[in-house]
């Protein structure tokens, strides 16, 4: 049941565990939890609720259910009563739960650390496609993800209703200004890259016109418009117009109450590493009932 949500969460179950029990280990690293084997009678069963303390949006029931899991409690005891990429209020219940009282009391901190984050996530990012709504525009995530938690951070973005960029260095190119030194200049990159792995995405980074102007003569189809303001974002996406394929990206330093202005110069994408490097946590608590 744990392989199946994750499966259909389009989560990696095999990376998605790994992660899991990697961090309950951290937790049982020193022994095994003295306060909980102290103050829990032997054999005990509880309920326990996880409810929202403020209103945000829901991500990582699966990753929850995995921590139960991991911990020794049957995934048939967690029920999910709301879902990842619900809108919820505070005190909405998410989850409720049945187990042994010990091995709930040891998974709680876990379970609570992921659904927190992911939680956040999904929060921000909804807040970025709400106030693109309606400008065709869609914000995007980058690599700026927590060491060993990049797929459940960007299952998060996809829960607030934004969309992946590349999930590592080989299934999308990216070539960047130390690409362009490296290579001899924009065009020279692009058709090393071509030639390299012609079958793979790619998107340049262009921080001037003369530099959009050289990546569209190029043949490139994704530009990534790096720290320009609304006027030069408006220069290059009337550029762009005589290459119809092109699509643009507007990066670095968007800030939310200016998103929608920015997508209203006619870029695609906003692309916004602080949805996963600084998005604070959604605060959700697991009390027992």
């Amino acid at each position: 049941m744990v392989t199946r949500r994750l499966l259909d969460a389009g989560l990696d179950p095999g990376d998605a565990e790994r992660v899991v029990r990697g961090a309950l280990a951290e937790d049982l690293r020193y022994g095994p939890d003295v306060t909980s084997a102290a103050t829990a009678r032997p054999g005990a069963v509880a309920v326990a609720s996880v409810a929202a303390r403020e209103s945000g949006v829901l991500a990582g029931l699966p990753v929850a259910v995995a921590v139960l899991d991991a911990a020794g409690i049957a995934p048939e005891a967690a029920e999910l009563v709301r879902a990842d990429g619900d809108r919820i209020e505070a005190a909405t219940e998410v989850l409720r739960i049945r187990a042994p009282l010990l091995e709930l009391l040891v998974a709680e901190r876990t379970l609570l650390n992921f659904l927190t984050h992911l939680s956040g996530i999904a929060t921000a990012t909804r807040a970025w496609a709400c106030a693109l709504a309606g400008t065709g525009c869609r914000v995007r995530d980058t690599r700026k993800t927590t060491p060993g938690l990049r797929q459940l951070e960007k299952y998060a973005v996809r829960c607030g209703g934004g969309l992946n960029h590349r999930m590592g260095l080989g299934d999308a190119a990216l070539i960047k200004d130390n690409h362009v030194v490296a290579a001899g200049g924009i065009a020279a990159a692009i058709a090393a890259v071509r030639a390299a792995a012609p079958e793979v995405p790619l998107e340049v980074e262009c921080d001037s016109l003369a530099q959009v102007g050289e990546a569209l003569e190029a043949g490139a189809e994704l530009i990534l418009l790096d720290n320009m303001d609304l006027d030069d974002l408006r220069a290059a996406v009337a550029m762009a117009g005589r290459y119809p394929p092109a699509r643009l990206e507007a990066s670095g330093g968007l800030r939310l109450e200016t998103a929608r202005a920015v997508a209203e110069t006619g870029v695609d994408f906003v692309a916004v590493g602080a949805l996963t490097h600084s998005s604070p946590a959604l605060d959700l608590g697991l009390d027992l009932v």
